[in-house]
């Protein structure tokens, strides 16, 4: 994977992030010295609110489900044809119109309840990790989210916007973490998540005082806005295969735009683990649908 230039500009729906020294960053790596370490790891999250773990998964395993997830497209207008092509990452976006309501049938019929998406959200390295961390019997969301961004798409809606987890979960724990996985390289020119440094403080001490009673939406576009009122750092990386992310539900975090130029989609996984013992949000046991209202 060739790595994008620090000096690249990165936007978000549009918007250029500021890229001086206070107002954007680098993810931090969890060390190898901590990545068995259970005390050590909570630690971090609880300080960073987030635990960027690279090469957490075997990238044939998500390279795998990637080009599972492309050849279930074939014939949408989503993908190029041949969706798999000989050479080259599956992937590259289609030139031509798309089908909307196949689009939909493939996604929400045939791969979101796919025995192949259940094995990877199950997957070892992810349920038993998740089992070890909590050191407890762990349940996993039926709700978990696929993304795939077109390149070249900007403007607001395009991507992910800046939101913090919990104001889509509050029926259930706010101990719910997130694990994002780019389902194949990603590095920043194809839209990778960002994350607002420290900002999980600020929103836990609001959420305590009763100060964010905010609706299931986003919180804004205007990322170097967010980043001024926060005074504060979005941090970037450049994702391989087999990295992930595992966030708390207060960090706020968003997408980059995809600007690759090759052609190459984004394509990624959000889903959720808890403890079982705590209050489980019920209206998330569903297989995810675009018009779930969630």
């Amino acid at each position: 994977m060739s790595l994008d230039a620090p000096s690249a500009a990165l936007t978000s729906n549009g918007y250029t992030l500021d890229d001086r020294p206070h107002r954007l960053g680098a993810l931090d790596p969890v060390p190898d010295a901590e990545r068995g370490d259970r005390g050590a790891l909570w630690r971090r999250l609880r300080r960073d609110g987030y635990l960027f773990l690279p090469g957490h998964l075997e990238p044939q395993v998500v390279q795998d489900f990637r080009r599972f997830y492309f050849a279930r497209l074939r014939g949408t207008g989503v993908v190029a044809e041949p969706s798999i092509p000989a050479e080259g990452e599956p992937g590259v976006a289609g030139g031509g119109e798309i089908d909307r309501a196949l689009l939909r049938r493939r996604l929400f019929d045939e791969i979101v309840p796919s025995p192949e998406y259940e094995r990877l959200c199950t997957h070892p390295r992810i349920r038993g990790w998740f089992a070890w961390l909590l050191a407890d019997e762990v349940h996993l969301h039926r709700r978990r989210i696929i993304r795939h961004t077109r390149p070249g798409q900007t403007g607001i809606g395009t991507a992910t916007q800046a939101h913090y987890d919990l104001v889509y979960l509050r029926e259930g724990t706010d101990r719910v973490l997130s694990i994002w996985i780019p389902l194949g390289d990603c590095p920043r020119s194809r839209g990778g998540l960002t994350y607002l440094e420290g900002s999980h403080r600020r929103v836990m001490r609001e959420e305590a005082e009763g100060r964010l009673r905010r609706p299931a939406a986003s919180i804004t576009a205007d990322l170097p806005g967010l980043a001024e009122e926060h005074d504060a750092r979005w941090l970037v990386t450049d994702y391989a295969a087999g990295d992930v992310v595992v966030h708390s539900a207060h960090i706020i975090h968003a997408a980059l735009d995809n600007v690759d130029a090759g052609g190459v989609m984004r394509l990624s996984t959000d889903i959720r683990y808890q403890r079982a013992s705590e209050p489980i949000d019920w209206r998330w046991q569903e297989h995810w649908r675009d018009d779930d209202g969630l």
